[in-house]
């Protein structure tokens, strides 16, 4: 029988719960250590989650030797610093996304990482989803005809005004949080069909002096096939919709970044539509399911290092295009 992993975790985040505390217990890995800003948060969290053991620091979790993967749910401005020092001390690292705060600094971490006992890994957890599969073999099997478009909208209510993911020190915007998500699934298009997207146009919306609520792309594709890329962190509703447009048919995921909120395939062509539903499981628990394996035996994992340096490029590259200054600098 496999040991299970023994996970620590770095900050008592809201995403934990979604991204490590609930993967987790489904798959039998073990929560062994938390530690957060303030001790008393951490020892919160610890007793709602069961977590064994609260730490002072940071270091300290990654310090202890009952841990195997760290999990770093810390700000974007923090992450380099903790990725860099888990892998320091041969751990393997699951990082929220994105991986760092900009283009260089992934370079630097995917650097040390290919010399790191450790794996790393970005959390992109929608890629391992099931259903952003059947997208892809929609694709891929000629079942839309000749691709012509791809349309990635991701848009949430806005955040209040006071959360980190608005604060330009802590590396935040709406690329930041929404962006790399669309942008990575507008290169996983591109894996699919042969190319990488080419950016065009940028349209910016600020919340501040440098702050971006939402941007909308125009991208390029070899073959003459476009696509346009929306995301918007201030929006009135809620949209997460992965679009494909062949000659004969259409492909919709309709919740694309978050797959387990709705895990239908939208299927519609010359004759007729079709909706089928793909995975039971949380995207985040598929992407525990995946790291544990490549910790086992080695087997691939669906985002790489060079994905995720292709990625930050493209995020730095946005915000040069909409005249604001890359994020960490």
């Amino acid at each position: 029988m496999t040991p299970p992993l023994r996970i620590g975790i770095l900050g008592a985040a809201r995403i934990a719960d979604d991204g490590i505390v609930q993967p987790a217990g489904v798959l039998g890995h073990a929560l062994t250590a938390v530690a957060a800003r303030d001790r008393s948060r951490a020892e919160t969290f610890a007793a709602e989650r069961d977590v064994r053991t609260v730490h002072d620091s940071y270091a300290e979790v990654i310090a202890d030797p009952d841990v195997d993967l760290v999990y770093d749910a810390l700000v974007n401005s923090l992450h380099e610093e903790w990725n860099i020092a888990a892998l320091r001390a041969g751990k393997h690292v699951l990082s929220e996304k994105p991986l760092t705060s900009n283009a260089e600094q992934t370079r630097r971490v995917c650097a040390l990482a290919a010399e790191s006992p450790g794996r790393l890994f970005e959390g992109f957890h929608y890629l391992h989803h099931p259903v952003n599969h059947a997208l892809r073999d929609a694709v891929t099997s000629g079942r839309l005809g000749s691709i012509r478009h791809v349309e990635i909208v991701l848009a949430i209510p806005g955040p209040p005004d006071s959360d980190p993911r608005w604060s330009l020190e802590l590396a935040g915007g709406a690329t930041m949080d929404l962006g790399c998500y669309v942008l990575s699934a507008a290169r996983a298009f591109g894996s699919w069909i042969g190319g990488d997207p080419v950016l065009g146009a940028v349209e910016v919306t600020l919340k501040g002096p440098d702050m971006d609520a939402a941007m909308e792309v125009d991208v390029s594709y070899p073959g003459g096939i476009t696509g346009r890329l929306v995301w918007d962190m201030n929006a009135a509703d809620r949209t997460m919709t992965w679009t494909v447009s062949g000659t004969d048919g259409t492909a919709v995921s309709p919740a694309f970044a978050v797959p387990h909120l709705d895990n239908r395939l939208l299927l519609s062509g010359p004759a007729g539509s079709s909706e089928q539903p793909h995975g039971d499981l949380t995207s985040y628990t598929y992407q525990l399911q995946a790291v544990a394996e490549t910790i086992r035996t080695g087997a691939p994992f669906a985002f790489t290092a060079a994905d995720s340096i292709a990625t930050a490029e493209l995020i730095d590259e946005c915000y040069a295009k909409a005249g604001l200054p890359r994020r960490g600098v």
